[in-house]
C-alpha cells in the first residue's frame, strides 16, 4: 500500500524541489559546520567517536579533545541532526524520481531503496543521541553507550551505501534506456 502510494506521491516537480533544498543543507552545514570543525579538533575525528566502540576509546577520544574540543563536538552533533536532512531528503527523493523511470521489478527495487536513506538516518538519529550522552556525561555513560552509537553508525553508513549504490546504477541504467531509445 505505501509502496503504492510512492509510486505515483509526490510529484517529480516535489522530489526535484526537496532534493535541491536538502542539497543545499548538505552543503552549508558541511562548508560552514563540519569543515571549520574538523580543523579545530585536533588527532581524532568526530568519526573515530563514532566508531570508538568501547566506553574507554571513547574516553581516551573525550580526554583527547578536552572541555572545548567536546564541547565543539557537542555542536557538532546538534547541528547533524540538521545534517540528516542534508543527505537522507536528498537520496530518497532522487532514488524515488529515477526509479519511476523504470518499468516492472526495477520499480519495485527502487521504491524499496528509496527507503535506505531514511534507514540511514533514523540509525544517525540513535547514534547522535548516544553521541550526546558520552559527550554531556563523561566518564559517567553507561558502557553500552559507545557500542550502541557505533552500531548504529556502521548500519547507517550501511544503508547510505546501499542507497547510493542503488542510485548510481539506476542513473547508469536511466542513460542506457534513454541511449537505446535513440537508437
Amino acid at each position: 500500500m505505501f509502496l503504492e502510494k510512492l509510486k505515483k506521491s509526490p510529484s517529480d516537480l516535489i522530489l526535484l524541489i526537496v532534493a535541491a533544498i536538502g542539497i543545499v543543507i548538505l552543503l552549508t552545514v558541511n562548508i560552514f559546520i563540519f569543515e571549520p570543525l574538523a580543523k579545530a579538533v585536533y588527532f581524532y575525528g568526530i568519526l573515530d567517536f563514532e566508531f570508538a566502540w568501547t566506553k574507554g576509546q571513547a574516553l581516551t577520544i573525550l580526554t583527547t579533545w578536552g572541555p572545548l574540543g567536546s564541547a565543539l563536538e557537542i555542536q557538532g552533533v546538534y547541528w547533524d541532526f540538521l545534517y540528516i536532512f542534508g543527505y537522507a531528503v536528498p537520496l530518497f527523493a532522487l532514488i524515488l524520481f529515477l526509479s519511476r523511470k523504470f518499468e516492472n521489478r526495477i520499480v519495485t527495487i527502487g521504491l524499496y531503496m528509496s527507503l535506505t536513506p531514511v534507514i540511514a538516518g533514523i540509525f544517525d538519529f540513535i547514534e547522535n543521541v548516544n553521541l550526546l550522552i558520552m559527550l554531556n556525561d563523561t566518564p559517567n555513560f553507561a558502557s553500552v553507550v559507545p557500542l550502541l552509537a557505533s552500531i548504529s553508525a556502521t548500519i547507517k553508513f550501511g544503508f547510505l551505501l546501499v542507497g547510493a549504490i542503488f542510485f548510481l546504477i539506476a542513473i547508469g541504467l536511466f542513460i542506457f534506456q534513454k541511449l537505446k531509445k535513440k537508437n
